[in-house]
This record gives C-alpha cells, structure tokens and sequence, in this order.
C-alpha cells in the first residue's frame, strides 16, 4: 500500500512538472502602444496560442512579471510575445525595445 501511495505521488510530481515545463519558452518579446495596451495600467500582452484570459509569467534581466492573455500576436518572426506598455515598462526593457524573455 506504501508503495503504490509513493508511486502515484511520484507520477503526480512527474505529470505537474511535465505540464509547466511543456508550455515555457523563451525567445524575443517587444511591446505595442496602440489602443489594447493595458488600460490603467493593467499588465496585459499578446500571445499567438495561448488562451485569452491566462496569465503569463515573463522574465527578463532578473524581473519577472505576471501579464494578462488579451490580444493575438505577435506577428513578426522570431518574436513569442508583445507585451503592453505598462508591462515592459515593468520589466524594464522600454529602452531597449527587443529583448530576449522566458515565458511561463
């Protein structure tokens, strides 16, 4: 019985890993100033798959935030995610405009 309790604990841990580590990625992200651009401050950014209403964890140069799924895109090569003003002011990539994130 101690077995079969640690062996599906294990699959658990195993299954919950697997489920993040199979949606995070990491490539460039740059932000868009028109009109869904996280009204009053709100964190938000475009996803291409990702669900309208998730939130998403990105990280960039030791800073993480947490933004909101509201809008499609990006739609440039290369780029994983447009991030609203407030957000990449947040992250603190506004001068740079390009950066390379982690999403999760």
């Amino acid at each position: 019985m101690q077995a079969q309790m640690t062996l599906l604990v294990s699959l658990a841990s195993f299954l919950l890993f697997a489920f993040s580590v199979a949606h995070a990625e990491s490539g460039l992200a740059s932000y868009y100033g028109y009109s869904k651009a996280g009204k009053g401050g709100e964190l938000t950014c475009a996803h291409r798959t990702r669900p309208f209403g998730s939130v998403l964890r990105v990280s960039y140069s030791g800073r993480t935030i947490q933004c909101r799924v509201n809008d499609r895109g990006p739609f440039i090569r290369g780029r994983i995610v447009d991030l609203s003003v407030p957000a990449a002011r947040a992250l603190g990539m506004m001068s740079a405009g390009v950066v390379r994130v982690s999403v999760d």
